[in-house]
């Protein structure tokens, strides 16, 4: 039978003042690849951001493995095996490629070690001396989706992993994804990039206004199309 990894139920997450999240419901079992689509501004980098504790106040229900974590701090989130690749990529540029990597603990059993990072992502070997700024775009969002996988973490939280890189690159990507995917891994995708999400996702979560509007399969993404044109103008 098929473990829940995550389950969100009536989540609402605020900035200050501004109340984003307006109860947000989803839940992905242990293995799944989905995508929360929406336009910029929709909830769902917040959402991510809301299941790391990293959002200003949260209220409502956010369990990792049946564990609920609203209460929890970031650091205590991430000791239940969760890691978040944020847009911004969080490279330091004062360090190489493999200081980098090396830099956050193992926060939970069963992390890749360096030569198992290494096969899945040569680039990243043969840069392992260059400093942070010397790595492209695409070597930066490899290192970034690489060093949380060494920490342990088996929910990962990718946000716009795709944004800005070369077609190339994309498809180097996707590969990985789908072999996070066949080992077991257990993926929530934000993406812009819908070509680059749709063949990866087994469902798919469309937001609006801080809430989940509309759910369904990969199976059934041909019949959806003219609802996600409106809501997305893909």
């Amino acid at each position: 039978m098929t473990q829940e990894m995550l389950r969100i139920e009536n989540l609402h997450a605020w900035y200050g003042e501004s109340h984003i999240l307006h109860g947000v419901n989803l839940n992905v079992n242990e293995g799944e690849v989905v995508t929360l689509l929406g336009r910029n501004g929709a909830g769902r980098t917040t959402t991510l951001r809301a299941i790391v504790g990293l959002t200003g106040s949260r209220k409502g229900s956010i369990k990792i493995h049946g564990t609920e974590t609203i209460h929890l701090p970031p650091h205590k989130v991430a000791h239940l095996g969760v890691g978040y690749c944020p847009e911004e990529r969080g490279i330091f540029a004062s360090l190489t490629a493999e200081e980098n990597l090396m830099l956050p603990p193992t926060l939970a059993p069963g992390g890749m070690s360096v030569d198992e990072i290494y096969t899945m992502f040569p680039n990243l070997q043969e840069r392992a001396a260059s400093p942070g700024t010397r790595l492209s775009g695409g070597e930066q969002q490899m290192l970034a989706v690489a060093r949380i996988l060494r920490t342990g973490a088996r929910l990962l939280l990718l946000d716009e992993i795709s944004e800005g890189l070369a077609p190339v690159i994309v498809q180097k990507l996707a590969e990985m994804i789908r072999t996070l995917k066949a080992k077991g891994y257990t993926i929530v995708l934000v993406e812009q990039n819908f070509r680059f999400a749709a063949p990866l996702a087994d469902r798919f979560f469309v937001m609006e206004h801080g809430a989940i509007v509309k759910q369904f399969d990969q199976h059934e993404l041909t019949q959806n199309m003219g609802m996600l044109q409106d809501y997305l103008g893909v």
